[in-house]
C-alpha cells in the first residue's frame, strides 16, 4: 500500500495551518506550526507570489495531506464524485470523510490518521461483524464497528478516546464497549475539515 513517509509537521508549516496529522502531539508546545510558523525549506520566509492557480493547489495539497490520501488516488475520488448527482465539491468531501481511517478518527478511536491506519491494517477492527483491514473501505449507512475480539490494542485505542471533544452526528459511539454505527452520510455542515472544495473544483476543471 502507497502511503506519504515524509516528516508530517513540515506538511502542516507548508500548509501554513494544523492538519491535526500527529494526534495528541499537535495539541502541545512542540507541535511544529507552533514551534515555526513558516514553511519549511531555504526560503520559507521570503515572500511568495499568491497566483490564483497557486492558490488551488495548495487548497488541493491540504485536503490531500489533511486525509492522508495520494495523488491518484484523490484524483480517482475528484473522478467519481463529478459523476454523481449534487455538487461535486461536497461529493468528494463526503467520500474522503467516509474512508475507514477518517471515520475512527471523528469516532475518538484513533489520535491520528496515520494511527487509524496501522490500527486497520493490523487488523484490530471490524465492520458488520467481518474484519476489514483496507483504511480506503468506505463506510456505508447502518455499518457497524467493533474492535476485534482478539485485538491486542485496547488501550492504545482507549487512551485515544481520551483526546476526543464532541463525536460528529452522524456517526453514534459507545467508548466503554469500543464498538460504533455510521447512522447516515455527512451533511457539508457537518465535515469538520479545512478545505475550500469549490477551489479543488475549480482545479481540476480547467
Amino acid at each position: 500500500m502507497a502511503r506519504d513517509t515524509g516528516p508530517q509537521c513540515k506538511q502542516c508549516r507548508r500548509e501554513g495551518q494544523k492538519l491535526f496529522l500527529k494526534g495528541e502531539r499537535c495539541l502541545t508546545d512542540k507541535c511544529g506550526v507552533e514551534r515555526r510558523s513558516y514553511p519549511p525549506g531555504e526560503h520559507g520566509r521570503g515572500r511568495q507570489k499568491q497566483s490564483e492557480y497557486r492558490v488551488q493547489l495548495r487548497e488541493k495539497q491540504k485536503a490531500k495531506r489533511y486525509y492522508g490520501v495520494l495523488e491518484r488516488q484523490f484524483r480517482i475520488y475528484y473522478e467519481k464524485a463529478s459523476r454523481q448527482p449534487g455538487i461535486t465539491g461536497e461529493n468528494l468531501l463526503r467520500t474522503l470523510e467516509c474512508r475507514f481511517d477518517n471515520v475512527l478518527v471523528r469516532l475518538g478511536f484513533a489520535a491520528s490518521r496515520r494511527q487509524a491506519r496501522q490500527l486497520i491494517l493490523h487488523g484490530h477492527w471490524t465492520v458488520n461483524g467481518r474484519r476489514v483491514n483496507i483504511p480506503s473501505y468506505q463506510l456505508r449507512d447502518n455499518d457497524v464497528i467493533a474492535i476485534h475480539a482478539r485485538s491486542t490494542a485496547t488501550q492504545v485505542i482507549r487512551d485515544a478516546t481520551e483526546l476526543t471533544g464532541q463525536v460528529p452526528a452522524w456517526l453514534q459511539a459507545d467508548h466503554d464497549s469500543l464498538t460504533a454505527k455510521v447512522l447516515r452520510k455527512p451533511e457539508r455542515r457537518e465535515i469538520a475539515a479545512p478545505v475550500q472544495e469549490q477551489l479543488i473544483v475549480e482545479l481540476y476543471s480547467k
